[in-house]
């Protein structure tokens, strides 16, 4: 990599200013993740405390991605009139705030009300990061930035679920929830200081037909569509697993305690490794081929977990999870680079997709466990890992015939 991209003045790998922004993306990335999932491992707790079924003990994380999939499409928008740090830093403090707000009341649908607004302000973050990203950074870096962002997201959703899943066990799930919230109001702080002004950034006004243009324009890119679907998979397959892992590691043979089902969240790890790897990967072998493989890999870990062994169990969460982050770290990338001309409503776009699938198959799940148990979650993860793999397929197609339509 370079050191310096002077011709532009992008901001390359070695200098100052990139360091700043990968530190400040990084807490951003981890803040508004451990907001979102730190519920995951409450979901049993919730459902007694709160008197309600399994499928909606899931309904905090999947109403959450609901509203972040919503707020994507337009929070991108936004920030093309405000500014992209200026909506960053807004919704940093509004998430921690908001987490902070979700245990005052403890009633059901406040709870959720809560839950609602957090992810319409994590969207302020998780769709303007990307854009950030692709203004900002030279691009032949963009791909190395990308993977440590999505680091911190990792990260974020490893802390989340390990603060409170460790937590649970000694205290209640309202101050695992408070001590979460402050450590996010830490991290809104030091990203308003930290993280430099954007230098590439022109002020859009909002117009309809320029919206309606950009909307058009982007869905009529074949690859940029089989990008979404990718996302749509990718997540989707991923909560599920994650958001049914703890009923399944509750009950025999296994019977974890929940400290020991919190500590599984460690598999998050190996993703802080693959995102920024999956750049290399993908400048040797190839976008597409990286995508593929990887869900090939995510499909052989998520039947290394079928065995009644907590070590097989752990290994293929490890593979299931890094895979994901790879891949995931692969197709947003190439997005940013793929839609040059409208690069933050593609990024909306794909956000959209991708949390739309954490919210529908992650609460479809619910219903698939309470029929058919973790067998289940297995067969309907694989159906859509198929699919994505094929959509890989047709993105190496494209690639080789270099035809967008």
């Amino acid at each position: 990599m370079s050191a310096i991209d002077s011709s532009k003045d992008y901001v390359a790998y070695g200098t100052g200013p990139f360091r700043a922004i990968l530190l400040s993306l990084f807490l951003a990335g981890f803040s508004i993740f451990s907001s979102l999932y730190c519920v995951q491992p409450m979901m049993p707790f919730l459902a007694r405390f709160f008197h309600v079924s399994a499928t909606q003990s899931s309904f905090p994380l999947s109403i959450s991605t609901s509203a972040l999939a919503l707020g994507v499409l337009f929070a991108g928008i936004i920030s093309d009139r405000y500014g992209r740090k200026n909506i960053m830093v807004i919704a940093l403090f509004s998430t921690a705030l908001l987490l902070l707000l979700s245990v005052v009341f403890p009633r059901w649908e406040v709870f959720l009300a809560t839950r609602l607004v957090l992810g319409m302000a994590v969207s302020g973050v998780a769709s303007v990061a990307m854009t950030y990203i692709g203004e900002e950074i030279a691009q032949q870096d963009v791909g190395f930035a990308m993977g440590l962002y999505i680091s911190g997201t990792a990260i974020g959703g490893m802390g989340g679920r390990l603060i409170a899943g460790v937590l649970l066990d000694f205290t209640t799930w309202q101050i695992a929830t408070l001590f979460i919230g402050v450590i996010n109001i830490i991290i809104a702080v030091i990203f308003y200081i930290a993280l430099p002004a954007s230098r590439h950034f022109v002020t859009t006004r909002l117009s309809g037909n320029l919206l309606k243009k950009s909307f058009k324009n982007t869905l009529a890119d074949r690859r940029l569509r089989l990008l979404f679907l990718q996302g749509f998979i990718l997540m989707g397959c991923f909560v599920s697993v994650f958001n049914y892992m703890s009923y399944h590691l509750l009950e025999e043979p296994i019977a974890l305690s929940q400290t020991w089902i919190g500590l599984i969240s460690i598999a998050y790890l190996s993703g802080i490794y693959s995102s920024p790897r999956a750049a290399a990967w993908s400048r040797k072998y190839g976008r597409d081929q990286v995508i593929f493989y990887m869900l090939l890999m995510m499909l052989l870990g998520l039947w290394i977990m079928h065995f009644q062994a907590l070590i097989l169990i752990l290994l293929g969460l490890i593979v299931f999870t890094f895979s994901f982050f790879a891949a995931h770290s692969t197709a947003s990338s190439w997005v940013s680079v793929q839609a040059l001309q409208f690069r933050a409503v593609a990024a909306s776009l794909y956000l959209f997709c991708y949390y739309l699938g954490s919210s529908l198959l992650g609460s479809a799940s619910g219903l698939v466990w309470e029929q058919w148990g973790w067998m289940g979650i297995q067969l309907e993860i694989s159906f859509f890992l198929l699919i994505g793999m094929y959509g890989a397929y047709c993105l190496k197609h494209l690639q080789s015939t270099n035809q967008v339509s």
